[in-house]
């Protein structure tokens, strides 16, 4: 069966804390204990923090190009040069007030996932993705199997809109020790039908569930331990979800 238990009472979290170790005594006061193929889930927001990823928008000085996007889409052209410098320089789509663009990791997002929400300070301030979500995964992982000898999976996750759709859901940016998509093509169907384009996007699946048991405002829990993630455990990386633009009929 799978659970999702959200882990309450982290601090607020400040560049440089121990998240690992942080997030180790949330179980503890959660009454949890680690089992092999346990997962724990990250919002974003807490890994960009303690890699000191947030900026003060009054030491950027904006470009020509972003000065010309600010002044088409009605935004801060500092808060454009940083979307810009964080983007693979493709701006998909502007409308005012918003501008979606290829994030250099390769996803496709809005603002290039830059946020003013749950950023201490004054607007000035923003906080922008981990600059490699992967990687980061995968140093919380070490440490957690290092420390209690217990493999486990880990995922950073973040919420993006969607084309056609209304309202965010959380996925997945970063993943360590568990799969991004499980390829279910060659399985049988209830029926005995051989499954021939089936790829489920797994990290995704798990990213908008603990998406929704994380909440999206001022709920202050931002890490969910899983357990009972029903395919086996392995390494796995962003790049998995990634559809190459050869595939991409959309753009």
């Amino acid at each position: 069966m799978l659970t999702l238990t959200p882990l309450p009472g982290l601090p607020m979290i400040q560049p440089g804390d121990d998240l690992a170790a942080l997030i180790l005594e949330a179980m503890r006061r959660a009454n949890l204990h680690l089992e092999p193929g346990d997962i724990f889930v990250l919002a974003q927001k807490i890994v960009s923090k303690t890699e000191g990823r947030k900026v003060n928008l009054a030491t950027v000085t904006p470009s020509p190009r972003a000065r010309d996007l600010a002044a088409q889409i009605e935004k801060d052209p500092r808060l454009i040069e940083l979307i810009l410098q964080e983007s693979n320089g493709e701006v998909l789509r502007t409308r005012p007030g918003l501008i979606v663009v290829e994030h250099r990791l390769g996803f496709v997002c809005a603002n290039a996932g830059i946020d003013h929400s749950n950023v201490a300070g004054d607007d000035e301030w923003v906080l922008l993705l981990p600059e490699n979500p992967d990687a980061s995964a995968e140093r919380l992982r070490a440490q957690w199997e290092s420390t209690t000898g217990t493999q486990v999976g880990v995922m950073i996750i973040d919420s993006h809109g969607r084309a056609w759709r209304n309202g965010t859901v959380g996925v997945a940016i970063g993943i360590s020790g568990l799969p991004g998509v499980v390829d279910l093509r060659g399985q049988a169907d209830l029926n005995g039908r051989i499954l021939q384009v089936t790829q489920v996007g797994a990290a995704d699946e798990l990213a908008a569930a603990a998406s929704l048991v994380m909440g999206q405002a001022a709920e202050g829990t931002p890490v969910v331990h899983v357990r009972g993630f029903p395919y086996p455990l392995r390494e796995g990386s962003l790049k998995e979800l990634i559809r190459p633009k050869e595939l991409d009929l959309f753009r």
